[in-house]
Order: C-alpha cells, then structure tokens, then sequence
C-alpha cells in the first residue's frame, strides 16, 4: 500500500510533473535538432523554454463574438486535470493520496480533458478552433474504451482500485508481463489523451494548427504545457500500474519509480516523432473493430485468474 503524503506532496508532485514535462519538451528538442542535421548543444534543449518568456508577455488573441470565459476555462482544465490526476500516482512508497477509487479519479481527471479542449476549440467562435475540437472528441470515442478496459485489467488483477494495492499485488510478476495487450493500450491512450504524436489530428496543419490556431501567449503556453503534461502524467501511471512501481533492486523505491517513469517517457517521445497522425475515422474503426475486443479478451484474463 502506498503512504498518504503530508501537505507538501502537492507542490512537490506538481513541481516533479512539470520537470518530466520540460525534460520531454528539451528531449524533443534536441531530437529535432539532430533530424534537421544541426548541431546539438545545451542551447539546443533549452531553446524552448526561452520562449516561455516570450510567451507570457505577448498579448492573447481576441476574436470578434469569442466567448471568453469558457474559451480561458478550457485552456486552464487541461494542465489542471494533469496535475490533479497525478496526485494519485505513487512514487516510490509514497502518494499524495491513496483513496480507494484511486483508479477512477486518474481516469475521471483524464475524461476532464475532453470538456477543456473542446471548449478551447469552441470559445474562440472560430470554424477550425472548433472543427479541432470535435476531432479529439472523435478520438476520445474511439479511445476511452480500450482504456477503460486496460484499467480494469489491472484493477482486476489487484482486486482493488486502489494505485497502491496494484502496485502491492505486482511483487511476484509485474502486469505487463501478463497483460501486455493493456500496458500497450495504456501507452497508445496517453499518445491520445495527451493529444500528440499520431494523436495530434486535433492540432493540424489542415486546420492551421486546430485548437492551438486561436489561442496565442499565456493561453497558447497554458494549452502546449497541458499535452506535456498529460504525457508525463501518463507515463507516470503506467509505472505503478503495470511495471511494479517501485520495485527493483539496489536502489531505493523512489528512484526506481523515477528511472521507468523516464524509460516509459522516452519511448512515447520516441513513438510520437516515429507515428505518422491517424484520421480520426481510421483510428476510430481500428479502435472498434480490432482494439476493443483484444483489450475485452485481455481484461478476461486476470479475472479468470482471480475466479
């Protein structure tokens, strides 16, 4: 079972979030630095975070009829309901809380993120704002059952929906090594919630850029962290959920909860600049017809196991 933490977890675990955040925006930095044939150095990563300041001191977009409130309400939800999901993630022996549906309030704060970036699709009263916004709703149809499957997979397989009764239940064998059809899942749901990689159709060019077409400073910064955000917290959760969370030997729990959490981060950069983006009709019909029934056929395995 994972420790409660006091009052000071909060900023912590939020300050750790947004480390692996910036850590995934330099490493995709560096990456296209390297593609591009340029030269590598320092600079290199931290480039995009000196255009934090620039974007904070640039003047946000307003658009004639723009509903302004719902349209600020939605940019903020995103890196919010990041940082709130995550606060159930174990690090270590260690959680902020550990409540018994630990489980369903990381996937209640995920399912937030639909009515936050729609409404920033939405709120600009602009055609391809919008249009960008119904694409990740399509997404998220096709999506959210796999997910919601390679949850219960593991909720099943722990007989608790509690992070830290999952990761207790892995001391023998980890999940991902019975249910690796869930884990694969998992990873190809944080690519989507998170928006990016093969998931970035509500961010197009054909839609000059979607949801993030409107939005421009503070906002636009707000809208980018959230996807960062999402993938970092994401990879996080796969760590306790399918990789034994802390365990390993030789070193202490927290640190071998932060070297999978940085090997599953760098796969899902790696997948996201690898992947060409998915249509939403195609990806739909490949999540209906072919992924729906392995994650079905998958969570049937750890309940046989159980019964």
């Amino acid at each position: 079972m994972a420790e409660a933490g006091a009052w000071w977890a909060v900023p912590a675990a939020s300050a750790l979030l947004l480390g692996l955040a910036v850590l995934t925006v330099a490493a995709g930095a560096v990456l296209d630095a390297r593609d591009a044939g340029r030269a590598v150095t320092p600079r290199t990563a931290l480039r995009p975070l000196l255009d934090v300041a620039h974007a904070l001191v640039r003047q946000p977009r307003r658009l004639p009829a723009s509903d302004r409130l719902l349209w600020r309400l939605g940019v903020v939800t995103v890196p919010v309901s990041a940082v709130l999901a995550v606060l159930v993630v174990p690090f270590g022996g260690h959680a902020v809380a550990d409540p018994s549906v630990g489980l369903v309030w990381f996937n209640a704060m995920e399912v937030l993120t639909w009515a936050g970036l729609w409404l920033a699709g939405w709120g600009p009263n602009a055609a391809l704002s919008l249009v960008g916004g119904y694409r990740f709703l399509a997404q998220g149809l096709a999506y959210e059952l796999p997910l919601m499957f390679a949850l219960i997979s593991a909720a099943t397989g722990a007989g608790s929906l509690r992070t830290g009764a999952i990761v207790a239940a892995q001391q023998d064998l980890w999940f991902a090594v019975w249910m690796p059809v869930a884990f694969a899942v998992h990873l190809l749901g944080v690519l989507a919630f998170s928006f990016t990689g093969p998931f970035a159709y509500p961010t197009g060019r054909d839609l000059a850029g979607g949801v993030l077409g409107e939005v421009g400073g503070a906002d636009r910064l707000l809208l980018r962290a959230g996807r960062r955000l999402w993938l970092a917290a994401g990879a996080a959760m796969a760590v306790p959920l399918f990789l034994g969370g802390g365990a390993g030997p030789g070193l202490p729990a927290w640190a071998w909860s932060l070297v999978k959490t940085l090997l599953v981060l760098a796969v899902l950069v790696a997948a996201e600049r690898r992947l060409p983006v998915l249509r939403a009709d195609r990806w739909v019909e490949f999540a209906w017809v072919v992924l729906l029934p392995l994650s079905v056929v998958q969570a049937l395995v750890p309940a046989l196991v159980v019964l």
